[in-house]
């Protein structure tokens, strides 16, 4: 028995040696190699299927988690409200998760992340929408989200036979009135009749209040719906009435098939790419960006069966002259709904300009601010 023992003991030590010798040492290349290079966290308003919004922004997030395989990994935290506590704790669990990045893809998110960039200056935050950036660790990026809004605007135009148009919106906020604006444009560019009929539901992500606001516009005799709120409600709800809808954010034709007819969409992975390359390339500095049509990163969702042929001739003569860049959104003369010049003639507003905006203009009816 003791013989026995003795020899198995033998082969146990025999065994471990065989396998520190084969396995990866602390260290070690094959450990390294799988080991990510950077952990990005990204906080959503809503939840990141929701349809719309949160789930353009995943999508990009995946897009460039793909990209660059196993050198990035991802965390994400979703429905976190516009609330300093709750953005606070999304953004520092990921911290002690070992995120080094953080994109937060939510206006209300702002003041927050600012306050973080602060008490965490080796975190590197990137804001979308917002306005507020330093010189070190926090920038914010956005869209012309006016070009592809401008060709949607043409499409509603050509498409409305009672020239009521809907629009419904989640706040009277700068962000929403530009988009609003360029959308009205379009749509009295190629329909001057046209009206274009605003209501605010006041919450970003509201399935139910975003389609009631619809069925009221509706209602109304708007045949053509388009938004800037977060979940496919409207377009279902003019599915249902038998009129025809725009998105947003995301091509949702899936959605309403028999309504749908196109939507203005975000590519974030377009962004989140460069960023993160910047990153690893140890080139990154914060800034304001401000993706167009041209960059790839707004665009217009290929139009539906249910847009004739001549329509979207039209459609996509103005959209290769704004690829072209020869064709700028917001050039004068241009009035608001009250009868008052905001773009005298001659003027070409640019960002800054755009972003001043606090009126909506002639042909669009609803609440500014």
């Amino acid at each position: 028995m003791k013989k026995l023992l003795a020899l198995i003991l033998v082969l146990a030590i025999v065994m471990s040696s065989l396998t520190g010798c084969g396995g990866a040492k602390e260290g070690d290349d094959s450990q390294a190699a799988d080991k990510p290079e950077l952990t990005v966290g990204f906080i959503y308003i809503g939840p990141k299927t929701d349809g719309g919004f949160s789930e353009s922004h995943d999508r990009g997030r995946q897009a460039m988690e793909e990209h660059f395989g196993g050198k990035v990994k991802t965390l994400t935290a979703e429905s976190v409200p516009e609330d300093k506590q709750a953005v606070e704790s999304a953004a520092i669990t990921m911290i002690d998760q070992g995120a080094t990045v953080i994109f937060g893809t939510s206006f209300g998110y702002m003041d927050t992340l600012d306050s973080l960039a602060t008490k965490y200056p080796d975190v590197k935050f990137m804001h979308f929408s917002g306005n507020k950036m330093n010189d070190t660790n926090f920038g914010n990026y956005f869209g012309a989200m006016e070009e592809p809004r401008y060709l949607a605007g043409m499409v509603a135009g050509l498409m409305t036979k009672s020239n009521k148009i809907g629009y419904i919106a989640a706040f009277p906020y700068t962000e929403l009135l530009i988009g609003i604006n360029a959308f009205t444009l379009g749509a009295k560019s190629v329909n001057p009749n046209a009206e274009v009929k605003v209501v605010y539901t006041n919450a970003w992500v509201d399935a139910a209040n975003e389609k009631a606001a619809a069925e009221a516009l509706l209602a109304q005799g708007c045949d053509v719906l388009e938004q800037h709120c977060d979940t496919t409600g409207p377009q279902i709800a003019a599915e249902a009435k038998g009129a025809y809808a725009i998105g947003y954010n995301l091509d949702s034709r899936d959605a309403a098939p028999g309504a749908f007819l196109t939507a203005p969409l975000w590519n974030h992975g377009a962004y989140y790419i460069k960023a993160v390359q910047e990153i690893m390339d140890g080139t990154w500095k914060p800034e304001s960006y401000y993706g167009t049509m041209a960059d790839g990163y707004v665009s217009l969702a290929e139009m539906s069966d249910l847009v004739p042929a001549d329509v979207q001739a039209k459609v996509k003569e103005v959209e290769a002259k704004i690829l072209a860049g020869e064709f700028p959104i917001f050039v004068g003369p241009i009035k608001d709904n009250k009868g008052n010049i905001v773009v005298p003639e001659g003027t070409t507003l640019d960002r800054a300009g755009i972003w001043k905006m606090d009126y909506l203009v002639e042909g669009a009816t609803g609440a500014s601010q």
